[in-house]
This record gives C-alpha cells, structure tokens and sequence, in this order.
C-alpha cells in the first residue's frame, strides 16, 4: 500500500466500548481489531490488563512515517468535516476542532505504544481478506469504519471473503457501522444476513451507544449457532 493514500484517524478505547457495546466480558478473552489504523483501542486495552492484537496495513511503516501522515492530511479531514458538519451528531464533540483534539490524542496514545506493541507482536501488518492468524485464534474480532463504510469501493464478493476470514479466526465478529459514507444502509447488509443465516450462523444488527456519523448507531454481529465451514484453512494462513 501506499501511504500516501491513507487518511489515518484513531478511535479511543472509550469508542470501541460504545460502537460495539463491549462488555468487561468480552473484553476478558482474545480480542482483534482489524483495521484499526491508529487508534488507541490496543494500547489503552493493553495497559488495563486485556489481550488485542490490532492488525492493518499502515504497520508495515513506522511510527515517524505515521504520525507525518496524520500531520500532513489532519488539517483536509478536519475542513471536509466542518463543510458536511450537518451529516454529524455534536454530542460527544463541541465542533470539528474539538473532534480534531479527541482524534489526535488517541493517535499520540497510538504513536507511543506502536513500536513496543509491534515488537511484542500486538501489532501485526494485514488487510482482509486474508489474515495471518490461526483458525479460531481469537474469541472476538472487531472491524471498526472499514467493512461496509466502503461499499462504493470493496463489491460485495469481498464483503463475503473478509467476513469469511474475519468468521475464521474468530468465534465472534462484530462490524461497524453499517452506512456507507454517504450515511446510506450498505445493500450489502442484507443479502449477507440471509446467507450467514442459511450456513448456521446468527447474523444480528443491533445498536450501538455510539453515534457520530449521522444514522450511524448500529452493528452486525456475527456468530455460529452450530459447527460451520466459514472456508478456511484448518493451519490458517502464514
């Protein structure tokens, strides 16, 4: 990849909790977050005692090449965010400045923890729809403003591989949110809850406590009601 088309932006570890109505419970076992970029989530988690391995992209390039990248597109992202200001719910943010603030103090928390938390193998380089990850690794596996937020971009062949693979390594997944950037319902959604359904899986939108893109307050959970194949390797991929 290259980072110059990365638009980097980190989410708290409070975040995560919200969009993905994560209880201490879900929090005591193995945990992935896939396509994390640089939020906070792994190193505010690690510090209180919680096993995540956050896997992207952006981690084959180091800390410096990061934070230039976040220095050098902040300012853009925070224009287009006052310009559609009105597609955003200002509860938890004053105004873009202060989301601009929140958002950068979650990707320092990232910065200071990325290098040690790569060397101990908390952050691994990846993208989906193939994983580096043994089957059945982790007990749940999040995916945060990547899955379905980019329908115009990933068709819906890569929706199913990414869910698959996400399915593979994990007992649990959970995607949000389910509008594309245009604050439209993914026809993705859909379609993919039949099919999940149909191979043994429950496959349930439910809300969130979290809403800042406009409509935005809803996941997918996915999980097997019984034994199913999700088509992955029995050694995972290496």
């Amino acid at each position: 990849m290259k980072l110059a088309e990365v638009i980097p932006w980190g989410r708290s570890l409070d975040e995560y909790r919200r969009m993905f109505a994560l209880t201490e419970g879900d929090l005591t076992g193995t945990v992935l977050g896939c396509g994390d970029g640089p939020a906070s989530f792994n190193a505010e988690a690690t510090v209180r005692g919680h096993a995540v391995v956050s896997c992207d992209p952006i981690y084959a390039f180091t800390a410096h090449e990061i934070q230039q990248r976040v220095e050098a597109c902040y300012d853009d992202v925070i224009s287009q965010v006052e310009r559609e200001r009105d597609g955003f719910v200002w509860t938890d943010y004053r105004d873009p400045d202060h989301l601009g603030a929140c958002r950068l103090a979650a990707m320092r928390s990232f910065l200071d923890d990325f290098e040690p938390g790569k060397a101990d193998g908390r952050y691994v380089t990846a993208s989906l729809p193939r994983l580096p990850f043994h089957d059945g690794q982790f007990d749940l596996a999040l995916c945060s403003h990547l899955l379905f937020l980019y329908s115009d971009r990933f068709g819906i062949e890569f929706h199913r591989a990414a869910i698959d693979e996400l399915l593979r390594v994990a007992r649990e997944v959970r995607i949000f949110p389910l509008l594309r950037l245009d604050r439209q319902v993914s026809p993705y959604i859909a379609p993919l809850q039949i099919e999940l359904t149909a191979r043994g899986f429950q496959a349930e939108v439910r809300p969130a406590s979290y809403e800042f893109q406009r409509g935005g307050n809803q996941m997918l959970a996915i999980r097997a009601n019984k034994v199913a194949n999700t088509g992955g390797n029995e050694s995972g991929h290496g």
